[in-house]
């Protein structure tokens, strides 16, 4: 009777399943069925993807690892940088260069730092923008070694039109730049597990009821948009993939040699930039060796029971970087065979409105176990340099780095490598805000941690050494007046002139 209990239960899991991917496919149809044209085979090709990362979805059961199979990766699957660099630069670097893209994923917007539009076009040094910045990168590469590498964007359809228009400004810039969209994906309602969306315009009700999935989708996208089989045709043979935000991830040539320079047979098809975790970067994901392969684990597949040694230091000591280098060929085969296995993310949300929704997303990283020979790179953490919020923004801005060429580098004036730690409390928050508190962005050379929380403005030439607290108490102000000097100073209360 058990056993006969036990297939009933799972034959009737099956039909519920069935079932909800029966109605699922019906209201996906009936969505298609409200446009006509170009924009409904997109709309198709998309809802392909989507509909069988749904049906992954329904299938899974229970933690996608078992804690007890996860294994640190084998020592030569993870080598360090200064190894790799000490074999040099490529025999023929524009040879070398000639096979790269640059591709950078521009599918976020700046609304976490309170900007309107994509967060490519925020002004993040000497009034460049992280596009600028990528794009003088790129150029003074080609103009160094006389080669013609391009870049690519993978844009979202909330930043596509705003980028686009962008683009025109570098016309007569030695790049050439070519972008593609991220799919459209529909959000699903918690409940009944269906789209919110009654048609596929993006106006009005609709406005909320789409999303792009997330990075692992530049498989999927780079693939359909056919500027994969375009580059391929070109001679291209990799791509190196990072945020755009990330102001640290540029072309590095000795990591470039590693790949064009392996025997045909063993060539590695992925490479991830890790780094050492620190205490800020507890929740980053990390390289496990699991089922004989190598893979990222991130948090959201941790079990409740483990992630307190998930975030522990000393076991799992590095992170990724989100900077990988990926052959096209690679992604080309394992596109058409289907083959490009990529855990779920399940993102829950709610809207403005109050309805509870889920997204079904993927992450680019997590595609490492499919490729062949995958390896990891532990690069240094100047490759690290995300700029997520306005304290990441005031280093990135301050004297502690010097801008060449596209490119930004510790100043060499600075005694330690690491970066100080600042927190900048909510009157910081949006970069309109942030830039009028700062008549000039202080001297932070000497700075190890800088925490400031209310109502407090900077005046021009200001210097801060060692660890500096400022709390203005509620209602308060502190004036840090021009010309000041803190070092290892706590300024609390309400100050508007202060000794010096």
């Amino acid at each position: 009777a058990r056993i006969f209990h036990a297939i009933g239960m799972a034959q009737f899991e099956e039909m519920m399943r069935q079932q909800l991917e029966s109605s699922m496919h019906s209201e996906l149809e009936k969505l298609l069925d409200t446009t006509t044209g170009p924009e409904k085979e997109v709309s198709r090709k998309d809802f392909e993807g989507f509909s069988n990362l749904f049906h992954r979805f329904l299938q899974v059961k229970g933690p996608s690892v078992e804690w007890i199979k996860i294994r640190r990766p084998p020592e030569d699957s993870i080598q360090p940088y200064d190894k790799i660099a000490a074999r040099g630069l490529p025999n023929n670097v524009a040879e070398s260069l000639n096979k790269l893209v640059v591709v950078k994923l521009n599918g976020g917007l700046g609304t976490s730092m309170g900007c309107k539009g994509p967060k490519s076009l925020i002004s993040v040094r000497n009034e460049n923008t992280f596009l600028d910045l990528t794009v003088q990168q790129i150029e003074h590469l080609n103009k160094t070694y006389n080669t013609d590498v391009p870049l690519v964007l993978m844009n979202s359809f909330n930043t596509d039109e705003d980028t686009k228009k962008i683009l025109q400004k570098y016309k007569h810039h030695r790049v050439k730049i070519h972008t593609f969209n991220q799919s459209r994906y529909p959000r699903i309602n918690k409940e009944s597990l269906l789209p919110v969306a009654t048609d596929l315009s993006m106006k009005g009700p609709n406005a909320e009821a789409w999303y792009p999935p997330g990075h692992g989708d530049i498989y999927a996208s780079f693939y359909n948009s056919g500027l994969l089989d375009q580059l391929i045709a070109q001679g291209r043979e990799y791509i190196f993939v990072s945020n755009i935000d990330n102001l640290g991830a540029t072309v590095d040539l000795h990591i470039l040699r590693q790949l064009v320079s392996q025997p045909n047979g063993k060539r590695c098809e992925f490479i991830m930039e890790v780094t050492d975790k620190t205490r800020a970067d507890v929740k980053g994901g990390t390289l496990i060796q699991y089922d004989g392969k190598l893979r990222l684990l991130e948090i959201a597949q941790v079990p409740k029971a483990h992630v307190d040694e998930f975030k522990s230091v000393s076991k799992f000591k590095i992170f990724n970087t989100n900077n990988l280098w990926i052959s096209l060929a690679a992604i080309k085969r394992l596109q058409e065979q289907s083959m490009m296995d990529m855990e779920i993310i399940v993102n829950p949300k709610t809207l403005d409105g109050g309805l509870n929704i889920i997204q079904l997303e993927t992450a680019v990283g997590a595609a490492i176990k499919s490729f062949d020979n995958a390896l990891g790179i532990n690069v240094p953490r100047s490759r690290f340099l995300p700029v997520k919020t306005t304290s990441d923004l005031l280093l990135v801005m301050s004297n502690l780095y010097s801008l060449d060429a596209g490119s930004l580098t510790m100043s060499p004036k600075r005694e330690f490598p690491t970066t100080p730690h600042v927190k900048l409390g909510c009157s910081f928050t949006k970069v309109q805000e942030y830039l009028t508190r700062f008549e000039s962005i202080p001297d932070m050379l000497e700075l190890d941690h800088l925490t400031v929380s209310g109502d407090v403005t900077f005046g021009k030439n200001v210097s801060l050494k060692g660890t500096v607290i400022i709390i203005a108490n509620h209602g308060d102000r502190i004036d840090i007046p021009a010309g000041s000097m803190l070092e290892n100073k706590i300024v609390s209360g309400n100050l508007r002139i202060m000794d010096h």
